[in-house]
């Protein structure tokens, strides 16, 4: 065994989540010759009240900052001269992982890069401890009597334990490459107080406590194992003390449950029939169905599990009973599948004093936040569909009475909501009544009978399209909770690189360019603005036209009602088609812009000469020009091509805007005019 190593300035990352606060906690409680410096950027699943035990004490300092900051981390290691890392921060729920699997690739990753090339530039490094997780094994075999070894084959599975067997490799690069001193801990799943309430003893737990249902993904039939945080915590003690250099440590467990057996444990903890109070929902994209590892090479330095299950489960309970707010309104963590919690930018604030020694502090963000898509889970077995329920704005409107009849057809619960969008306490009461599992905005102020109606009631227009819209989508980031945003292409007019005939249409990068109207100018700003919201999946709407050509907001209505028309091709959004992929795209978690239109462009008279053909072969009408239209007019209208390749590429499915009028409006319309045409 190697000799006993002894630290002196002791960096660890993340020490405000859990794992790494109860490692905090305890070096400070043991060694107070340590000096401890916590580096956490104080992510959702980060809270500094984990580390009251520790505030207090001489040796402990605490700085707001991320890892990604490369010119914080060499500061911290060189100012503190740190001689020992505990890496510790990583996001780490695999659910959310399938929704925003780029953040995991920047934290996990990226995160570990910046700081084993600190360690490399300041050449201080005595000890770098890395905490990587079971799951980059991959499955273990269902029938297996031995669990994997710290040299077994690395086989993630899922877009979280890839990246953490990428940090691996980099670990093991710098360690090899320029001999910095590294050691890797693999652990199975650790639970106890603290808990950020995503992973599931702590919902079960929290869920349980209000007589809610336990949602299990799948069957529950999936193995996991499962180790008390301070018995965890006592191995990172000795691995730092006693651990080899350039060695793997597997922190793990023999002790197995199934994920509906813990349930059933829990239930019976608050004295809940199981049968009524479990519920199967959709399982994850892939699930692993078991993680079995070989502990041995711990044990051989001094280290056992000294928790029983059922001691942690019910020391567990007590905690989470006596302190049911300490982490405030996780509603949104509760759900089933809590992807859209994770909101990176949002930050954890503690609610007493600066518990940092430094004389400094530090605030390390990246507003430029990827927008990523998850897609649909296919053949996942599971005995029961997702709860949906969604709370929808703008009832009467016309895209929002038509998502109620859509959500009526596909028996997907809704309610409308009630509150006026600037009025966030009406909003909090809405969400509070409704508990949703998605938000969608079919408000806003177009104006009666046209977006002129602006020109003339700004204020209002302001009030409903700027505050109202940005006021939902922060309560929502509050919540945890996704926004579809009904928006508009009206923000761009055709230009010197987008010209008109092309084929060369806006992308969803492109910034507005036409402020012709007072309408377009707020929707601009709003979307402007709504790019720093991850939780708001942005949709542009352009000439929204409907199989109902009863309705006067439909474009088709509205032309042939007119004396004369322009003619120029434009962009559309047929909402037959497009309205159901809008709530698959909620379903899939879709964030960011998209250009919400059909796939090419078509003019006013190839509209009107489909409606002569399929509808009124009398119909007829006049052209006039833009000059001719600007003099009858109060505000200039907007012309483009927008460019849907983005929403194409991830619903192939979609139809041109010709064939889908003529799928969707016309061919439907002709049947029901009986009269009307002679085809």
């Amino acid at each position: 065994m190697a000799a006993t190593y002894e630290p002196k300035n002791i960096l660890i990352t993340g020490a405000a989540g859990f794992i790494a606060s109860h490692v905090c906690n305890r070096l400070i409680r043991n060694y107070s010759n340590y000096n401890i410096v916590v580096l956490d950027k104080l992510d959702y699943c980060s809270n500094m009240k984990n580390l009251l035990p520790s505030r207090s004490s001489p040796n402990f300092k605490f700085i707001k900052g991320d890892i990604g900051s490369a010119d914080l981390v060499n500061f911290i290691l060189l100012s503190e001269s740190i001689d020992t890392i505990m890496h510790f921060a990583a996001q780490t729920h695999v659910d959310n992982s399938f929704g925003n699997s780029f953040e995991f690739t920047k934290n996990n990753i990226y995160g570990t890069h910046v700081l084993l090339e600190a360690c490399k530039v300041t050449g201080q490094i005595k000890r770098f401890i890395h905490v990587s997780t079971d799951e980059v094994y991959g499955e273990t075999d269902e029938d297996a009597v031995v669990g994997n070894h710290e040299a077994s084959q690395l086989l993630p599975t899922n877009p979280y334990s890839a990246t953490k067997a990428g940090a691996e490799m980099l670990v093991m690069a710098y360690g090899r490459s320029y001999g910095l001193p590294v050691i890797t801990t693999r652990g199975n799943n650790v639970y106890g107080p603290n808990q950020f309430p995503e992973k599931m003893i702590p919902k079960f737990t929290l869920l349980a406590m209000k007589g809610k249902h336990l949602p299990i993904h799948g069957d529950g039939s999936n193995v996991r194992s499962y180790l008390y945080c301070e018995d965890v915590a006592e191995a990172f003690e000795v691995i730092l003390h006693r651990g080899e250099v350039g060695h793997v440590y597997n922190i793990g467990t023999k002790k197995e449950r199934r994920v509906v057996d813990v349930a059933r444990e829990i239930c019976h903890l608050f004295s809940l029939n199981p049968d009524e109070y479990i519920k199967f929902v959709e399982n994850r994209p892939f699930n692993d169905q078991r993680y079995f590892l070989d502990d041995q090479k711990l044990k051989n330095l001094g280290w056992f599990e000294r928790t029983s299950w059922e001691e942690g489960l019910r020391k567990t309970k007590e905690w989470y009973v006596n302190n049911p707010d300490w982490w405030g309104d996780v509603s949104g963590a509760l759900l089933p599948h809590p992807r859209m919690l994770m909101v990176p930018g949002i930050e954890r604030k503690f609610d007493g004093p600066d518990v940092s020694n430094s004389a400094f502090s530090f605030a390390v963000n990246n507003p430029n936040q990827s927008r990523m898509v998850v897609p649909a889970p296919k053949n996942n077995p599971s005995t029961q569909k997702p709860a949906l329920k969604f709370l929808i704005y703008g009832r009467t409107g016309w895209i929002g009475g038509l998502l109620g009849k859509i959500c009526d057809k596909q028996g997907i619960a809704f309610e409308y909501g009630r509150g006026r969008l600037e009025e966030r306490s009406q909003l909090l009461a809405d969400i509070q009544s409704v508990k949703p599992t998605h938000v969608f905005n079919a408000a806003g102020v177009t104006g009666r009978p046209n977006v002129d109606w602006c020109e003339t009631h700004k204020t209002e227009t302001i009030r409903t399209n700027v505050v109202g819209t940005l006021t939902l989508a922060d309560v929502c980031r509050e919540h945890g909770l996704l926004m579809m945003n009904y928006a508009t292409g009206c923000i761009f007019e055709y230009d010197a690189a987008h010209p008109l005939g092309s084929g060369v249409g806006y992308k969803e990068e492109d910034k507005p360019n036409f402020t012709g109207s007072f309408y377009s100018q707020t929707k601009a700003m709003v979307e402007e603005l709504l790019r720093e919201y991850d939780n708001v999946c942005t949709l542009r709407v352009r000439m929204p036209i409907s199989s109902d050509l009863s309705n006067p907001r439909n474009f088709i209505t509205k032309i042939s009602k007119y004396s004369k028309v322009v003619d120029i091709p434009n962009s559309m959004t047929i909402l037959d088609e497009l309205l159901p992929i809008s709530i698959e795209m909620a379903k899939r978690n879709c964030r960011g812009i998209w250009n919400f239109t059909n796939p090419g462009v078509v003019s006013h008279n190839e509209i009107l000469e489909m409606y002569k053909n399929y509808i009124d072969p009398k119909f007829t009408w006049c052209n006039f020009t833009l000059e001719e239209q600007a003099k009858v007019i109060v505000a200039p209208r907007s012309n483009n091509e927008m460019d849907a390749s983005k929403l194409k590429k991830e619903f192939p499915e979609l139809l041109s805007i010709k064939d889908s009028l003529i799928k969707y409006v016309f061919e439907p319309n002709r049947k029901s005019f009986a009269g009307g045409v002679s085809k």
